[in-house]
């Protein structure tokens, strides 16, 4: 049983395909998939994917890419984060890899809007989902700083996705007590250095995705990705330790269902006969 903790279903390459998808994700035992929130104004499509399956969970949050959109306040993802089947905040963090001619000075919107994000996890007791990108320094000392454990409550949690930084930003995240979640990149034949972290995360830490529609796993990459190819990546994950796919499987999902607060589906490894198509 294999789990996708990061998915885009509400973006315009899946949402028409959304049947087909979670045909799909049966057909190769992807049994829950979690649609990420992009803008306030896309989460109502993302709450109703959610709504309208069990197999689909659902998160809130603006993304630091996004501009020109409406600007997220405590009230706002602390209310939609109680809609039914919302269990995670996000997708937030930094980015500064496309500048566009600004500063990194030039970019405190984005450290303002993390950190909203992260007083409404705090406030709602749900993870974080996280995005870096070229601000890893900037992302840790942002969350050492407002969500460490204080006297408003325990500290905050959750998982840096789609992972591509280093040994040192992933001991950081580790220390803080996030998970680190790897995407079809890990199967890139280019990306042996993240290999390296990858084995160096304990499993009972990691989380897979696919970040569909993007990052297509081999052996599909340059195609529209879909969560039914997260097999993909545990396999790549497997490779990379030296263990096997039901084990990762296995950890994976459970890690999932610990961070997100979800009941067990059964046994992880149920129906692992074959490989993923």
């Amino acid at each position: 049983m294999f789990v996708d903790s990061h998915c885009h279903l509400s973006f315009p390459d899946l949402l028409p395909r959304v049947p087909e998808i979670l045909a799909a994700m049966a057909a190769n035992r992807v049994e829950r998939a979690l649609c990420i929130c992009t803008t306030l104004e896309e989460s109502e499509t993302v709450l109703g994917l959610a709504q309208r399956d069990e197999r689909l969970y659902a998160t809130v949050g603006v993304h630091p890419d996004n501009e020109d959109v409406r600007e997220p306040t405590v009230d706002d993802l602390v209310a939609l984060a109680r809609r039914p089947r919302v269990v995670g905040i996000g997708e937030t963090g930094l980015d500064y890899y496309r500048l566009n001619g600004r500063s990194v000075a030039e970019m405190q919107w984005q450290r303002d809007r993390f950190a909203v994000h992260i007083e409404a996890a705090r406030a709602t007791g749900l993870p974080l989902v996280v995005h870096t990108r070229s601000a890893s320094d900037d992302t840790i000392d942002l969350l050492r700083r407002h969500g460490v454990a204080s006297t408003a409550g325990a500290p905050v949690r959750g998982v840096f996705h789609c992972f591509t930084e280093t040994r040192e930003v992933a001991r950081a995240a580790l220390d803080l007590g996030f998970f680190i979640s790897f995407s079809g990149i890990l199967g890139f034949r280019n990306a042996e250095a993240l290999r390296d972290v990858a084995r160096e995360v304990p499993l009972d830490r990691c989380l897979i995705e696919t970040d569909s529609p993007y990052l297509a796993p081999p052996p599909h990459r340059g195609k529209v990705n879909t969560p039914a190819w997260v097999p993909h990546v545990a396999e790549a994950l497997a490779a990379a330790k030296g263990v096997t796919v039901e084990e990762v499987a296995r950890a994976t999902t459970r890690n999932f269902e610990r961070l997100f607060g979800l009941p067990a589906l059964g046994g992880a490894d149920a129906g692992m006969a074959g490989g993923p198509a």
